[in-house]
């Protein structure tokens, strides 16, 4: 007994020791994949035998760039050049446009290569350095422009964070480039610095080597304050309703007969609700007499008041013109004054042609004096 016994313990822990084989079916095969040797995150280098064919369209891009770029990229330009030449792509800077083209040959294999060189021209035309823009042309190397200008809408909040950003002598960004192993570049600053460097510009203007962005004015939308109003416990007065418009107009005959004829008891519905609106519909009917005969006997009151008034003007006397007393006004004194001079200059006048008319011919002309010697003189000669 104690033999067999030994032999099931044994036999139990034959049992626990086996591993559970996995159930084998027809997706279990082996793939060529499944090697830990292959590193499956490396990016295999473009082989020219994959595309031996080469490009069936011509791909170009273009990108302007700055004035103040133009001297740099002329002396890098062939560089440039013979990078683009080793993939098989052609590039153009056309300075009188102020731009950069690059496009496909017959020579070019690799599809995506010439993505590759229009971030080129894209990272030469913001004053990335030409031998860091180059390095895009790897196919491990990728790159991102991000505009941070118009992440905040205060300049001096914006200035402030972009010296953050760069730092104390650039440490800040330095350290940035450190942890993360990219090439950071801030455009504005790090193009000052370049400019600080050349003794030959460190008393001149750098407006000409700075962009010039155009300001752009948006238009920001007025908040309307509203006036407050003078705090009253009382509620405002009741506007008057449209029932009682409608009603002046159709008693003055402004709307056409058309609206009588559409419903020939509309004053009607129009009184019962200007009569609600007043509280005058709930009212016994002892009251709304006494209220009519009240209302009757103040138009007969205005009548009277009337008629006694157009009775009353036929006996108002008109009024007298008012006679002006002498030397009681300064025009008057004028007035004299005026017709006493005319009256000494017509008496002048008179006197003078009355004179004329008594002179006697005979006695002027021997009255006349001789002639002066002078103009005898020059007779006879």
């Amino acid at each position: 007994m104690g033999n067999s016994d030994e032999v099931i313990e044994n036999d139990n822990s034959d049992v626990e020791q086996k591993p559970k084989t996995k159930h084998k079916g027809k997706h279990d095969k082996p793939k060529p994949w499944d090697d830990p040797n292959i590193d499956h995150w490396k990016i295999d280098k473009f082989d020219p035998s994959w595309n031996e064919g080469g490009m069936l369209e011509v791909s170009s891009f273009s990108t302007l760039f700055p004035q103040y770029r133009e001297k740099y990229l002329q002396e890098a330009w062939p560089g440039v050049k013979g990078a683009l030449k080793e993939h098989g792509i052609s590039c153009e800077l056309n300075l009188v446009e102020g731009s950069m083209t690059v496009s496909t040959t017959r020579k070019t294999r690799d599809p995506y290569i010439i993505v590759k060189a229009r971030d080129l021209i894209k990272l030469l035309s913001r004053s990335v350095p030409a031998p860091q823009a180059i390095k895009i042309l790897n196919d491990e190397m990728q790159c991102d422009i991000i505009k941070i200008g118009s992440l905040v809408r205060n300049k001096e909040r914006f200035v402030k964070r972009r010296q953050h950003l760069v730092g104390p002598n650039s440490s800040t960004l330095k350290a940035l480039e450190i942890l993360t192993g990219c090439y950071i570049l801030i455009q504005i600053l790090m193009l000052k610095k370049e400019l600080a460097k050349d003794p030959a510009l460190a008393n001149e203007n750098w407006d000409r080597f700075l962009p010039n962005f155009k300001k752009k004015n948006v238009k920001q939308k007025k908040v309307k304050s509203k006036e407050k109003k003078p705090y009253t416990p009382f509620p405002p007065p009741q506007q008057p309703s449209k029932v009682s418009f409608i009603r002046e107009q159709l008693l003055n005959n402004v709307f056409s007969a058309s609206v009588l004829c559409f419903d020939p008891n509309i004053l009607n519905y129009l009184q019962i609700d200007l009569q609600l609106e007043s509280g005058e519909y709930f009212l016994s009917d002892e009251k709304k007499s006494a209220k009519k005969w009240q209302q009757k006997q103040e138009k007969q009151a205005e009548k009277t008041a009337e008629n006694k008034r157009k009775r009353e003007e036929a006996f108002v006397p008109p009024k007298e013109p008012t006679r002006l007393v002498s030397g009681t006004s300064n025009d008057g004194e004028n007035d004299v004054a005026a017709m006493a001079t005319s009256l000494k200059k017509k008496a002048k006048e008179f006197g003078n042609k009355k004179s004329l008319e008594n002179i006697d011919a005979e006695k002027y002309i021997a009255a006349r004096e001789p002639p002066s010697k002078k103009k005898s003189k020059r007779f006879e000669a």
